[in-house]
């Protein structure tokens, strides 16, 4: 995923949880804030250190960012949003990364609801 995709700033993530809205599952927390206008959305992505070392983090980070780059067609456009990992990611596969992040951007109507089969179809 390109940088031109992510949130880089502070300010940005701090205004993305102030007035943005949240959904959660167990494995994820997501908070969207729309920005009519943007030509693409952008994201970004929070692993705790109760996750694990360095390497668990960041191992974590590059799922969250495969998945996303696989549903970017679907996903909406003209929004910003935060997706934070809960610890219980740490022990999770690829697969079931895909499918619970998934979940949690139907929730939030980042994912369009009726893609379920789509985004089934890319975990295989």
């Amino acid at each position: 995923m390109r940088k031109s995709y992510r949130v880089k700033k502070e300010a940005e993530f701090q205004t993305v949880f102030t007035k943005g809205k949240s959904c959660a599952n167990r494995q994820f927390v997501v908070y969207m804030l729309e920005k009519p206008g943007q030509v693409h959305f952008r994201v970004g992505i929070s692993v705790g250190k109760k996750i694990g070392n360095a390497v668990a983090r960041n191992w974590v980070k590059r799922r969250i960012r495969q998945t996303l780059t696989d549903l970017k067609p679907q996903l909406k456009q003209d929004c910003d949003f935060l997706v934070i990992a809960r610890p219980t990611v740490a022990w999770m596969s690829t697969a079931e990364v895909k499918k619970h992040l998934s979940h949690v951007l139907r929730l939030a109507k980042v994912l369009p609801a009726n893609n379920k089969a789509k985004s089934e179809e890319l975990q295989k």
